[in-house]
This record gives structure tokens, sequence and C-alpha cells, in this order.
């Protein structure tokens, strides 16, 4: 199948071929969402902390009288049911988020991600993404001369003076093909792929 190739001026040229096996397979969306949600988790991290009875500062007296006052029978402050109690389910440092993907079904994900976002229109293909220094306003200016706000661009190669160019600009994330993922993938409108890059997802995810 073919996908526009794209000019400095973010016109198309022409097309170029790309693999079938990573940009046209079939629209997958409880496949992507499961994706998704993994990632979201998997970057979670168990930082909060909750006391629970045990472990809250209160006292072992009991509050009032068994019987005689007309309220519901209470043994101590620290119950979860009164103010200032414990959790009864606290969340804890420990705690683990992480879903586990298996391989086949990342791939298959990547690749659903990928074929969607080339029929929507929202994906295209450059021969090369340099830039001679590493100025912000040099990487900006040549993304504002292809129209482009929210993009994510995955080079063959992330080479430093790329790197320091586009690091402080919003809404825009260079990467090497390893280390796309998929919420970056859904989350920005245009996503740009070197020619030289097409490769290497063909061997990550065909």
């Amino acid at each position: 199948m073919q996908v526009e190739l794209l000019n400095d001026q973010g016109q198309s040229s022409s097309n170029v071929d790309v693999p079938e096996t990573v940009f046209g397979r079939d629209y997958n969306e409880a496949l992507i969402h499961q994706l998704v949600v993994a990632y979201q988790a998997n970057a979670r991290q168990g930082t909060r902390a909750q006391k629970d009875r045990q472990m809250v500062k209160h006292s072992t007296k009991k509050p009032f009288k068994q019987k005689g006052t007309g309220r519901a029978r209470a043994g101590m402050t620290s119950s979860p049911l009164w103010r200032g109690g414990g959790r009864i389910f606290p969340n804890s440092p420990d705690e683990n988020f992480t879903q586990k993907i298996n391989k086949k079904m990342y791939r298959a994900g990547m690749a659903s991600i990928f074929s969607q976002l080339v029929r929507e229109g929202r994906l295209a293909v450059v021969d090369s993404m340099k830039v001679d220094s590493p100025k912000t306003k040099q990487l900006a200016d040549k993304f504002k001369a292809m129209n482009l706000q929210s993009v994510l661009v995955i080079a063959e190669e992330v080479d430093e003076n790329l790197y320091l160019a586009s690091r402080n600009l919003p809404n825009v994330l260079v990467v090497e093909p390893r280390y796309a993922d998929p919420l970056s993938l859904v989350h920005y409108k245009k996503v740009i792929v070197t020619k030289a890059a097409i490769d290497q997802l063909k061997e990550m995810f065909a």
C-alpha cells in the first residue's frame, strides 16, 4: 500500500510504498484500548499511602457507653465509619498497577494504530528529519512551514541536534521507532515517519 510523501512545505509531493502488514491492518478498538490502558497503568507509581484503623492516632477508650444513648454502639474512634478513622482498604506505597500485554498483542495493537492513522490521514512520510544546529527556532520554523502544530516524529535516528531542538517545543515529540508508544500515537494529531524508520517499524511490528 501507499502513503503520501510530504515535502518541506507540508504538501503531498508523491506516494511511498509501506508494508501492509504494519499500515494495512484492520481496526481493533478493544485491543487498542487495552494497549493504551496498560501503557498508562504501567507508568503509574505506587507513591500514595493511607492509614488503616491500626495506624491512625486515636484513643482506645470507648467513646460513650454501650446502652442508653440512642446512638449506634461504638468501640473506638479509629473506626472507618468515624471522621478521622482509618480506611478499610488503604492504598499502600508498594501497590502494583502493572498490566501484562503479550508480545503478539502488542505488535498487533501497534500495527492497528498505525493502520488507523493512515485511514484517517493523520500519518505521512518524509525523506528525513534533520536540523543543522540545536536551535529550537530552526525546527519550529520547519514545522510551521509544513503547517504542523501537534506532531509526533518517528525518525530512524535522533541525533543531539534534533533532540535539543525539539525538547522545548510544546505539542512536539521526536522519538526513534523503538520508543514509539501507543499513547503518543493516539494523542498527537499528526504522525510523521521518515523513510528509513519504516523498515525499522516493519521489523518490529510486522
